[in-house]
């Protein structure tokens, strides 16, 4: 695994390196543990500015896929007794409206390889093992393999620790990791999804990832070293801030949401004493001038006209 990981385990050390660096300038070696602490946050938010692109794209799909629900269900009534063929008209709809059904699962999936290389780093430090751009031996491993928050040590699990104090310290945050993430794909479903949205296919990917991922990090948490909990934690954290962002400045139609940001304008506008626009109706019938009486020719036959 660590051949695999190799370049990203060396791109996870430095980036933690150059955080440590930046934050024991900034508060000194007193705070070692903290500055690791941070250094890991840090990390975070280098990898999720980079993930903005994928966010966005992950957006205009979940997007897609709401409108796309009216469809689904007309081809789940059409092909009911037929599921090969049902997949098949799914797929088709699905590349003809470019739509990805897993757009949702990118970011996961784009932080795994970032995540596990975290986990092996900090494995290698609990073990006296050094990967990466860590050096055996040198002081800043051995800094890095002290390190320690609320007087427990950040490479070190729930499962691996004798200390009592560690084992609290990691249950808890395990716990915060897994409530977090529920709570984030909830209010996706509650508050950003349409009425319609929430039932076929699609709501039932949504609703995989609500109750499966807190199960799956519930369960692993207890192997991870309090870093890699940590990570996963300002992570969520993370998701969560960007998704009550999009819900509340760019609700999806159709949602309790975008209710919610019309009666916030309503009521800025109030305030100001300005009125919202509202959708343009026409330009309204132009009233006649005067009565004109248009005649019509009269029928006239061909012996008539030849007199004329």
């Amino acid at each position: 695994m660590d051949t695999v990981l190799a370049p990203l385990l060396y791109l996870v050390s430095w980036i933690m390196i150059g955080w440590h660096w930046l934050f024991s300038e900034l508060m000194g070696i007193d705070h070692d543990g903290v500055n690791w602490a941070l250094s890991i946050i840090g990390l975070v938010v280098v990898i999720r500015i980079l993930l903005i692109p994928l966010f966005v794209r992950q957006i205009r799909s979940q997007r897609k896929m709401q409108l796309l629900q009216p469809q689904l269900r007309e081809l789940q009534k059409k092909y009911k007794g037929d599921r090969e063929r049902l997949q098949q008209e799914m797929m088709k709809l699905y590349k003809d409206t470019g739509t990805n059904p897993f757009a949702s699962c990118l970011p996961i999936l784009l932080q795994a390889p970032f995540f596990f290389a975290l986990f092996r780093v900090l494995d290698g430090i609990a073990k006296d093992n050094a990967r990466g751009a860590f050096e055996q031996g040198s002081a800043l491993f051995e800094s890095a393999m002290n390190a320690e928050i609320f007087g427990a040590k950040l490479s070190e699990s729930f499962l691996t620790s004798d200390d009592l104090n560690t084992k609290i310290i990691a249950a808890v945050m395990v716990v915060l990791m897994v409530a977090s993430q529920f709570i984030t794909q909830r209010q996706i479903m509650r508050k950003n999804m349409p009425k319609e949205a929430l039932e076929g296919p699609f709501a039932q990917q949504q609703k995989i990832l609500l109750y499966v991922l807190p199960l799956v990090f519930a369960f692993s948490g207890v192997y991870f070293p309090l870093g890699t909990v940590l990570y996963w934690l300002t992570s969520n954290f993370w998701t969560m801030g960007q998704q009550l962002y999009v819900i509340r400045r760019m609700p999806a139609p159709g949602t309790e949401a975008e209710r919610a940001h019309q009666r916030r304008l309503e009521e800025k506008a109030r305030r100001k004493g300005v009125a919202l626009p509202t959708p343009d109706a026409g330009p309204e019938p132009e009233e006649p001038q005067g009565e004109v009486v248009r005649r019509q020719p009269k029928k006239t036959s061909r012996a008539q006209r030849k007199k004329k």
